[in-house]
C-alpha cells in the first residue's frame, strides 16, 4: 500500500510575504497586537522587507483592506488585527459579525489565507490581557496561524513532483 502524504504547516515561511492589516481604533491595544505579530514573523525568519503594515480606521474596515491585499497577488497570507470592546449597546456584536463574515468571504474569494486576530472583549482589561507580551498575545497567534497556512497553501498548490 502506498504511503499517505500528509500536508501540514511546518512553521517555516521562507520566501513568503505577509500583509499585516491593523485597525487604528483602540490603538493602545492594536499596537500591542501588531508587536506580537511582528515578533512571531521575525521568529519564523521573515525579513521585514517581506512584511507590509496597512493601518485602517477600525475593525469594520479590515475586510476590504484584507481582500485588496489578497487580490494583489503580492502576499502569501494576510493577518488582520483589531479590537472590539463591549459597550452599553449591541453595536460590538454587529461589527464582530460583519468583520468575521467579511474576512471569511475575502479568504474564500481569493484563496489567500486571512487570519482573524480581532479581539472581542467585555472590557479594556480583558483586551489588554490578550495583547500582552509572549506567545499568548493574540497578534502573535494570528501571525503564527498565517505562517502555518502560507505553508499549507503552498504545498496544496504546488504541482506534484513525479518520481
Amino acid at each position: 500500500m502506498p504511503s499517505v502524504k500528509i500536508i501540514a504547516g511546518d512553521g517555516s515561511a521562507a520566501g513568503c510575504r505577509f500583509a499585516l492589516i491593523v485597525a487604528k481604533y483602540h490603538d493602545f491595544v492594536t499596537d500591542r497586537l501588531q508587536a506580537g505579530a511582528l515578533t512571531a514573523l521575525a521568529a519564523a525568519g521573515i525579513p521585514s522587507e517581506d512584511i507590509a503594515i496597512v493601518r485602517v480606521p477600525g475593525a469594520f474596515e479590515l475586510p476590504i483592506a484584507a481582500q485588496h491585499a489578497a487580490e494583489s497577488g503580492f502576499y502569501d497570507a494576510v493577518i488582520c488585527l483589531g479590537c472590539l470592546i463591549q459597550g452599553e449597546t449591541p453595536h460590538m456584536g454587529y461589527i464582530a459579525s460583519a468583520v468575521a463574515g467579511g474576512l471569511t468571504a475575502a479568504a474564500g474569494a481569493t484563496g489567500v489565507p486571512i487570519t482573524f486576530g480581532v479581539l472581542t472583549t467585555n472590557s479594556v482589561e480583558e483586551a489588554l490581557a490578550r495583547a500582552g507580551e509572549g506567545a499568548s498575545n493574540k497578534g502573535h497567534e494570528a501571525a503564527t496561524a498565517a505562517i502555518e497556512m502560507a505553508s499549507v497553501v503552498a504545498q496544496l498548490t504546488r504541482p506534484p513532483v513525479k518520481p
